[in-house]
């Protein structure tokens, strides 16, 4: 189904990047605006690819990650709606730095990247808010870095589980990823996810029913993640 130009209208206004627009240049946006949609498992693009522009998530949630050349894959952040990807190129020209795929069924507008450029030319904030973005992207970066350089696995699958426990307000949760899903994210295989997370509930630190995972030692887990080895 095409979205008609209210729509657009609409999916772009809620962006965080262009919220303050004045009504016309959101309209002119949504005038060139393209809508895709992608089934989850379905890249939006890849690494290398020419850079055509800004996606602006209208539905659904993606990962942005790299593959080295032997196939080994490391996730490097998670999107959902109403936010957006690939500003990087945008600015620098060049391709695109990282694939992104859908982890849901996903609806995007792209605005093509010379359309982005003469709204910031007219609304210099939009650009000031997309290299805000960006900053925020390169800070992440910068301590995806650090945790893969100076902390090894069981570190930094001990961080991940406080952050869970921040996130869903509580001690006991459902993980929200899967043991494959957790290796993806920290740049490892499913058999180490598996055989730390034993471990952890062997020394007290965490009970795992299923997917129902209970802190119960919050400080020593903290400890764990603080731990250079």
């Amino acid at each position: 189904m095409i979205p008609s130009l209210l729509q657009k209208t609409q999916i772009i206004s809620r962006n965080p990047l262009f919220a303050d627009l004045p009504g016309s240049a959101v309209s002119v946006l949504a005038s060139v605006a393209l809508m895709q949609t992608f089934e989850a498992g379905r890249c939006l693009f890849e690494e290398g690819n020419p850079c055509l522009g800004i996606y602006l998530l209208a539905e659904g949630k993606v990962k942005i990650f790299k593959t080295s050349l032997s196939g080994r894959q490391i996730q490097l952040a998670v999107e959902a709606a109403p936010s957006s990807v690939a500003e990087i190129p945008l600015f620098d020209g060049g391709v695109m730095p990282a694939s992104v795929s859908a982890l849901t069924d996903v609806s995007a507008l792209l605005i093509r990247k010379e359309d982005f450029r003469r709204v910031c030319l007219q609304q210099p904030e939009v650009a000031l808010k997309a290299l805000a973005k960006v900053g925020g992207r390169l800070r992440h970066l910068v301590i995806l870095v650090e945790q893969v350089t100076f902390g090894n696995v069981r570190q930094r699958l001990a961080q991940t589980l406080l952050e869970f426990q921040e996130s869903a307000k509580s001690s006991q949760f459902l993980l929200p990823e899967t043991h494959e899903q957790l290796a993806f994210h920290l740049g490892t295989v499913r058999e180490v996810i598996s055989r730390n997370l034993s471990r952890f509930q062997a020394e007290g630190l965490i009970l795992l029913n299923k997917k129902e995972l209970t802190i119960l030692n919050p400080e020593g887990l903290r400890q764990e993640a603080e731990t250079e080895y």
